[in-house]
């Protein structure tokens, strides 16, 4: 009896199961396959390249990770320089495994982080990652309050105070100087509080490289609520496909300057420096450290302006669709005072180096502003009061009586020498020298015509016409290239000329425009006593015949250690005409 109450119990929980299973798949055993591949790992924090800056001795970051792999995990180590600072074996998820590791003691100086993988098949992966915490920033540059360099973070370095971030803007992956750049988005920008930055005099500096799509947008704006434009101000750009203009609007109280700025074409792959400076008496709008608009202004209105937006004219300079800029900025500089035109070309300098353009350029001198050759970043000496205009490119040297500059010869003598620069020729006075690395005359030192080194290129002539000529030493002589009829400019207001001559040891070449003047045989320069390159002047080394100062125009003067093919002079001309 007892037997058959636990067959009927059996038969009872038979029915019961199978009653259940009735729709139901039954589990079917599925092999893992092959481990084909070892951990994928992806280090989201810090990233290569980082530069962390904070003002405690010792930082602390947190450390984001993630790591998948085919099959299943075993293990997860965290190394830094070497060390570990902790491990992981255990995962809910067996093929993926996201992690965020604290570390409070990052010490000054570059460090190397580890992510260590290793799956069941016992194949490993590392993840390496260099980074690097600096000490606080200090300012680079006088007045310099604010300091934003994007490299990957919205971090303000002289406060250590973070931008607030509206929308999801990024980052470029590579910037004009450091690790990253900020990445414009739709409907994305960045607001940072203006306690600090309301001074009477304001200026700003920064890198763009220019998304012309949407045709317009803000780029900093510091606004009251509202449409109104009589306080704070907005900078910004309009246009269309194939070129944007970049404005400055200043609000004054009473009401609104408006500054039209400059031009920079599009598309471009390249950075563009950009700054404006407002003071008391004028604003001003600097591309690539070129003057691109001024006008008058007056005191600076910042009532109602407690936010600065970058990025974007949003939320209060977003009509007539100033908004979300897509491009990408870099290395983002304000100042408590107006920066002078020198003072931007040194943060260009500073930012982006120059780096020699063409093979066997030792000199170059733009004149954009200042009179700083570009490979030494070192200033002539100026003698009298020349001064600056509207060039063949940004801008130009403009001469006055008896004013010139001098350089330093010491990495110009060489065996072989060129020189290449744009002229547009005053021809009052009638004669006047250009360029002159020539020898003191000691014989008399009161005429100072000593030929037989060194070289002196200058210009001769009428109110009509003018000859350039190159006058050459070897040592014991001198030669004469004079260029000829061909040679010969009539001077017409607003012709920008391009000249060239070279001095190899065989020959000698004068080019104007690209073309041969003049050309003859030469035995080799002797450079002798030639201590010093004269610019737009014949003065010191050249006076006896009236060389002296040029009040005509120069500008892009560079020289070089060899002597130019006429196809290399031309690349040039054709580069810059």
């Amino acid at each position: 009896m007892k037997t058959l109450k636990y067959i009927s119990a059996f038969l009872v929980v038979l029915v019961f199961t199978m009653s259940c299973n009735q729709g139901i798949d039954p589990i079917t055993f599925v092999s893992p396959g092959i481990d084909a591949t070892a951990p994928v790992v992806t280090v989201k924090f810090p990233t290569e390249g980082v530069k962390i800056q904070v003002p405690e001795l010792l930082a602390t970051i947190n450390i984001e990770f993630e790591v998948t792999d085919d099959i299943e995990l075993k293990s997860i180590s965290v190394l830094m320089d070497g060390a570990e600072l902790t491990s992981y074996a255990e995962f809910k998820d067996y093929r993926r495994a996201v992690k965020t590791y604290t570390y409070d003691k990052v010490s000054n100086g570059v460090h190397v982080l580890t992510i260590k993988a290793t799956d069941l098949d016992g194949k490993v992966t590392d993840k390496v990652v260099n980074f690097e915490k600096k000490p606080p920033y200090e300012a680079v540059f006088p007045g310099e309050i604010f300091y934003m360099p994007f490299d990957g973070d919205y971090m303000e370095k002289i406060s250590f105070k973070s931008a607030t971030i509206v929308g999801t803007p990024g980052f470029a992956g590579a910037g004009l100087k450091g690790v990253n750049a900020y990445a414009g988005a739709t409907d994305s920008y960045l607001s940072y509080p203006t306690t600090g930055l309301q001074n009477s005099e304001f200026s700003a500096a920064f890198w763009c490289k220019l998304n012309a799509t949407p045709d317009r947008a803000g780029i900093i704006s510091i606004s009251p609520a509202g449409e109104d434009r009589s306080k704070g101000l907005r900078f910004f750009r309009e246009g269309s496909a194939t070129e944007q203009r970049f404005k400055l609007n200043v609000g004054t109280s009473t009401g609104e300057i408006w500054n039209d700025g400059g031009i920079v074409k599009a598309p471009t792959n390249e950075w563009v420096h950009l700054a404006f400076t407002v003071s008391k008496t004028e604003c001003v709008v600097y591309i690539n450290g070129a003057v691109v608009g001024t006008v008058p202004c007056g005191t600076l209105d910042w009532t109602g302006c407690d936010a600065m937006s970058i990025g974007s004219g949003a939320p209060n300079f977003s009509y007539w669709d100033h908004k979300s800029d897509l491009s990408k900025l870099d290395e983002l500089r304000i100042f408590n005072k107006t920066l002078t035109q020198a003072e931007i070309q040194d943060i260009i300098s500073f930012d982006s180096p120059y780096v020699a353009k063409y093979s066997g350029e030792v000199f170059y001198m733009p004149f954009e502003g200042n009179n700083k050759e570009l490979n030494t970043n070192k200033a002539a000496t100026v003698v009298g009061t020349p001064g600056f205009a509207a060039g063949k490119k940004g801008q130009a040297y403009v001469g006055a009586t008896g004013s010139y500059l001098t350089f330093p010869t010491t990495n110009l003598k060489s065996a072989t020498f060129s020189a290449v620069f744009w002229t547009k020729i005053n021809s009052t006075p009638d004669r006047a020298g250009l360029l002159v690395m020539s020898p003191p005359d000691l014989v008399n030192p009161a005429l100072q015509n000593n030929r037989t080194s060194g070289f002196r290129f200058f210009r001769e002539g009428s109110v009509t016409s003018q000859i350039f000529k190159l006058n050459v030493g070897d040592g014991t002589a001198d030669s004469w290239f004079d260029g000829g009829a061909t040679a010969t400019l009539v001077p017409t207001a607003g012709q920008w000329d391009h000249m060239a001559f070279t001095i190899s040891g065989t020959e000698c070449v004068v080019y104007i425009n690209g073309e041969i003047v003049k050309q003859g045989a030469f035995p080799g320069i002797n450079w002798t006593g030639c201590d010093l390159l004269s610019i737009m002047s014949g003065a010191p080394r050249f006076a006896e015949w009236g060389h002296l100062s040029d009040l005509g125009m120069m500008d892009e003067l560079r020289i070089f250690n060899k002597a130019l093919t006429q196809a290399e002079i031309k690349t040039i001309f054709n580069a810059e005409k």
